[in-house]
């Protein structure tokens, strides 16, 4: 690939999301840059979003009388991202395009539904080929196989997607997003989880993730706004690279999946707090597998920059 990939700068990028782990309809911290899930219709108490252990984004750039709108990630169940665009009246019909972080269940498994909710057919759908890896399986303590529900591209098709296959960088929405491709490993500690497995030519190895990608926007004057699905290729990697495709050093947010659950704190945890700080991102906004620990973490270290992310969650990222 060239050294970079041209982004266009936009005048907003907001991040609206239709699932995460956590919900509480309680909080009322809105501000300019966050707006929480109401649970109200008119003026009953009967508005429900649900949280489960996945991860699915509604996407719209903005610059002038111009906006366009993409889906990241399709969340963990079949219905549950698409009962909760209806339940904050999303409106998926604007979709033009959609691209997947990889091949797991939790990023995956509402594909269907949402695809119906664009009223569309042959959406594209940027991804990484190896996300129709299969199988794939997490080792319990005791040895046990526990395995992850195939992704295929009959899958894909069946859903409604035409899958645009990009182990590169690839721009996406006329130049004003990109999906990374494969991300390098050049960290020392972000080594993966240890736990997850797949099978590669018939032999049974540690999942390298070759699929694990991301988005990346660029906000006029304020950098970049980088969002992983769950950065098994570690989330300060993704960052690293997302600077070097674009060629742009500053960063306005860092949102997504860290999966830093169960890792050890002083060889993984600290290590990726510390490099996430010296990225000096004016909000960090870590999602669904991040762990608690990690995000309490990270919450401390950086609390003027933190947010705390959950189902209906709609972020603003303006110039």
């Amino acid at each position: 690939m060239s050294a970079t990939l041209p982004i266009k700068a936009v005048e907003r990028v907001e991040i609206l999301t239709l699932q995460d782990n956590t919900i509480d309809l309680t909080v009322r911290d809105n501000n300019s840059v966050i707006r929480r899930a109401m649970p109200m219709v008119g003026m009953e108490m009967k508005n429900s979003i649900l949280a489960e252990h996945g991860f699915s984004s509604l996407i719209t750039l903005s610059d002038g009388d111009t906006s366009r709108s993409m889906i990241f990630d399709f969340g963990f169940s079949e219905y549950g991202a698409a009962v909760n665009a209806d339940a904050l009246g999303a409106d998926l019909t604007r979709v033009e395009q959609m691209a997947l972080s990889h091949g797991h269940q939790d990023h995956v498994g509402g594909i269907q539904r949402l695809v119906e909710q664009t009223g569309k057919r042959d959406i594209p759908l940027v991804l990484h080929p190896a996300a129709f890896r299969n199988p794939r399986f997490m080792k319990n303590t005791d040895g046990a196989n526990v395995y992850f529900p195939a992704f295929t591209r009959e899958k894909a098709a069946a859903a409604g997607t035409a899958v645009i296959d990009a182990d590169e960088p690839y721009s996406m929405l006329d130049y004003a997003a990109i999906f990374l491709g494969q991300i390098p490993r050049t960290t020392a500690f972000e080594r993966g989880a240890p736990n997850l497995f797949c099978e590669i030519d018939g032999e049974e190895k540690q999942d390298p993730f070759d699929d694990d990608s991301a988005m990346v926007f660029n906000v006029r004057g304020k950098g970049l706004v980088v969002l992983s699905g769950c950065a098994h290729s570690g989330i300060v990697n993704t960052v690293a690279y997302a600077r070097k495709t674009t060629g742009i050093e500053k960063v306005m947010a860092i949102m997504g999946g860290f999966h830093l659950g169960g890792l050890d704190v002083d060889t993984v945890i600290k290590p990726t707090i510390d490099a996430l700080k010296a990225f000096n991102p004016t909000h960090i906004i870590p999602t669904h597998c991040t762990g608690r620990q990690a995000i309490q973490l990270i919450e401390n270290e950086m609390p003027d920059r933190f947010i705390l992310n959950m189902s209906g969650t709609r972020l603003t990222f303006s110039a």
